[in-house]
């Protein structure tokens, strides 16, 4: 089993930025994760935003975060990260992590692991 918890997230002001991080934790090699981070504004569905391979190489981005959001990992820290430039007030959202062992994208349901989100709020 593996445990991923998110940080980093909290209010910023339009065009500021933020780094969340998901910590993982448990019975895992975390070189054999790759990783997904997703967001969910109050009324809307959870939306991709982006995923990271287990090598780190080709990461890819949904189009409303691409060119501003950057994903990464470091597998010596066991964390993944989501660097956030140029924030909107429609990326206000709860973000989570996801991970899994099989499959990195924008399909959901493949994951095998979730955190419990962080929340990031940005003013106008």
């Amino acid at each position: 089993q593996v445990q991923l918890v998110e940080s980093g997230g909290g209010l910023v002001q339009a065009g500021g930025s933020l780094r969340l991080s998901c910590a993982a934790s448990g019975h895992t090699t975390f070189s054999g994760l790759a990783a997904g981070w997703f967001r969910q504004a109050p009324g809307e569905e959870r939306e991709f935003v982006a995923a990271i391979s287990w090598t780190g190489a080709s990461p890819v981005y949904g189009t409303d975060v691409q060119g501003r959001f950057t994903i990464s990992r470091d597998d010596a820290k066991n964390t993944f990260y989501l660097e956030m430039n140029s924030l909107k007030p429609e990326d206000t959202a709860v973000y989570y992590c996801a991970a899994g062992r099989q499959y990195y994208g924008e399909v959901q349901s493949a994951y095998d692991y979730w955190g419990q989100g962080t929340q990031v709020t940005v003013s106008s």
